[in-house]
């Protein structure tokens, strides 16, 4: 992987991370048409530098993950990302085949998509407004439906947002507990891949940051967290701000664009 293609990635993940459209997604089909998918860096690199991603949270929230009176809060995201790593573990290797199968990945864009053209008009109940009326079993309900997204191609900002309207969430509260989810979530991952997980890089089994010593690893790793920072605090914004006006129909038939996209693409190149 060069420069150049570790900056388009950085970008695909900071604008598709926080949007109902699957980021796994997009960059399985950007790596796909680099010719770079294989290569276990470039796997690693593709999850850790969600950790950019996520500081754009932590900026964008701040006075909410730092506010002395957080306690509840950080409880309620401790208990909802549970499902999340108990579930990931036992099902690491299985996602991990899953994501070498885009025809899969193509089919769960398409579904998602359908599920989104109907979101606005299913729950219409919406009587949550403010994160301090999410009780811990409602967070709890929510981190299993973002369990969902363990099949690549779901979304997990998608299998959130949806959780949570569930749940009676407003469409921006749904959205904003989406975000601060994803916060704990991420770190997770991206500490597992970088920090546990063992990777067969260049013949030897190492671990994520061995690989992101060698060479120019290291400084691709940091720019292109720094890059997906910068795209998703951009697009954060931008998603409620439209989420507001257009609901979720707009994104549902992207997703089945996309996925159709992917179909012809994949079909033809194998």
């Amino acid at each position: 992987m060069d420069f150049l293609q570790a900056i388009f990635l950085a970008i695909v993940e900071g604008l598709t991370e926080f949007l109902p459209v699957s980021s796994t997604a997009h960059m399985i089909f950007m790596s796909s048409y680099f010719g770079i998918q294989e290569d276990e860096f470039v796997k690693m690199f593709q999850v850790s530098i969600q950790f950019g991603a996520i500081l754009a949270v932590v900026v964008l929230y701040w006075k909410k993950f730092f506010q002395l009176t957080s306690f509840n809060f950080y409880v309620k995201l401790g208990i909802a990302v549970i499902p999340a790593l108990v579930l990931g573990k036992l099902f690491d290797d299985k996602i991990e085949a899953v994501l070498e199968k885009p025809i899969p990945i193509a089919i769960a864009l398409i579904v998602g998509g359908v599920i989104l053209l109907f979101i606005d008009r299913l729950f219409t109940n919406q009587s949550i407004k403010d994160e301090k009326q999410i009780t811990i079993k409602t967070g709890l309900i929510i981190g299993f439906w973002q369990c969902l997204a363990m099949m690549p191609g779901t979304s997990r900002a998608a299998a959130s947002i949806i959780g949570g309207m569930q749940q009676r969430l407003s469409m921006r509260m749904a959205a904003e507990f989406s975000f601060f989810l994803a916060v704990p979530t991420m770190l997770a991952v991206t500490l597992y891949s970088v920090f546990l997980k063992d990777w067969n890089y260049q013949g030897i089994e190492q671990k994520g940051f061995e690989m992101i010593l060698k060479g120019d690893n290291l400084l691709l790793f940091v720019l292109g967290n720094i890059i997906a920072f910068i795209v998703a605090v951009i697009a954060i914004k931008f998603f409620i701000e439209i989420l507001k006006k257009y609901g979720f129909r707009m994104w549902g038939w992207y997703r089945i664009v996309l996925g159709i996209v992917f179909l012809i693409y994949f079909t033809a190149v194998n």
